[in-house]
Order: C-alpha cells, then sequence, then structure tokens
C-alpha cells in the first residue's frame, strides 16, 4: 500500500520558530524543493497525507478560518505543481486536552487510513515522515516507516535526548522522498516498502 504521513510545518513549509505559529498566508513559506518532492511521489502513485497538530487554533493565537485559508493556500500550489495531497488532518487541540488526534497519538493516522478502506494493521506498510520528535513517535505507535527530516524544528543533537529513534534519517522532504523511491523499487522489497521476512 502505498501512504506516505507528512507532518506540515518544518517538512512541508519553513518552521516559524518554538512557540510560534504560521497565522496568516503571508507567513506561509514552502521549502525548497518540497513541491517536487510531493510531485514525485504523487506520480508513483503514492496517498499523500498531511497530519499536523495545530495548537494555535484552540489556544486562540489564530482562528480556525485562518487555518482554512493557508490550507487552501498551499493545496493551490500543490496542484499547481502536478501533485496531490488526499487530506490535510489537523488537530486543533491543546496538549493539556489529551485529544486522541494529537500527536504522537494516532487518531488522524486512522482516519485517514480509513479513507482508503484500510485498518491501523495497514499502516506498516507506510511511511511518516516528520521533524520533531512527536512527529517519529506518532508514526512508531501507528507502526509506520519513519523518516526523519532535517529542515525543521529539531535535529540530531535533539535527537540524542528522545526515547525513540526513526528509521531514516533525510535532509529534507524531497531527500526523504529519495529513500522511500528507491525502496520502492527494490526488487529485493515486496512492493509495500519493506524488506520480505527471511531474506
Amino acid at each position: 500500500m502505498k501512504v506516505v504521513f507528512l507532518d506540515r510545518d518544518g517538512v512541508i513549509n519553513e518552521f516559524p520558530g518554538n512557540g510560534l505559529y504560521v497565522t496568516k498566508v503571508k507567513d506561509f513559506h514552502l521549502i525548497p524543493r518540497a513541491l517536487d518532492a510531493l510531485r514525485r511521489l504523487t506520480d508513483a502513485g503514492y496517498h499523500i497525507f498531511v497530519v499536523s497538530n495545530q495548537a494555535g487554533v484552540g489556544k486562540g493565537v489564530y482562528s480556525k478560518k485562518k487555518l482554512d485559508q493557508i490550507t487552501a493556500h498551499m493545496l493551490r500550489h500543490v496542484e499547481e505543481h502536478g501533485a496531490r495531497i488526499d487530506e490535510v488532518l489537523y488537530c486543533t487541540c491543546k496538549s493539556s486536552d489529551a485529544c486522541n488526534c494529537r500527536k504522537p497519538r494516532i487518531g488522524n493516522i486512522i482516519k485517514a487510513l480509513g479513507t482508503l478502506d484500510r485498518t491501523i494493521d495497514d499502516a506498516r506498510y507506510t511511511y511518516f515522515i516528520g521533524d520533531t520528535e512527536g512527529d517519529i513517535k506518532a508514526g512508531k505507535n501507528a507502526g509506520c516507516k519513519t523518516i526523519f527530516v532535517l529542515s525543521g524544528r529539531e535535529d540530531c543533537e535533539y535527537m540524542k535526548r528522545w526515547d525513540v529513534r526513526p528509521d531514516c534519517i533525510a535532509e529534507d522532504l524531497y531527500d526523504a522522498v529519495d529513500i522511500i523511491l528507491e525502496e520502492d523499487s527494490d526488487p529485493a522489497r515486496d512492493g509495500r516498502g519493506r524488506a520480505p521476512q527471511g531474506r
């Protein structure tokens, strides 16, 4: 099953800074090569889901309407570049709300898989790409193969303090896609992003 889950800030667009949020369309800046990466995944037949925490809405820093405008802006650029994102799933709750869809919980991953008539058992054939420990934990909690990108909030120094480790590390989304497509084309693999057991 060709499915990739992506965090948004720090993976698709530039990370706004610790404690800050992208609150306006004019503050949404795409990371170089991100659109090319999304187009390559689209061309290779992958379903792409954005799974992002946006607690700024729950905190009242910006409105759901503003978030929707930013999302529409992002999707317009994606589509104009010949790529496609299946769905964008946000958790707008505060961390204190203990919401099941707030990463590292996996409610939004389960929801995304449901749109493809799949269950969490199928997540082991998917990828999760993110720039924080929370992203990697979410991917691990769901059973995805995880790729940590260095284009966002955290780096390898941060990673030394994590209690999880990603399966792979990449400079950015484009390099992460290189990893995915290389595995996809490996004849020793079973076509689902994993080497067959016992080989």
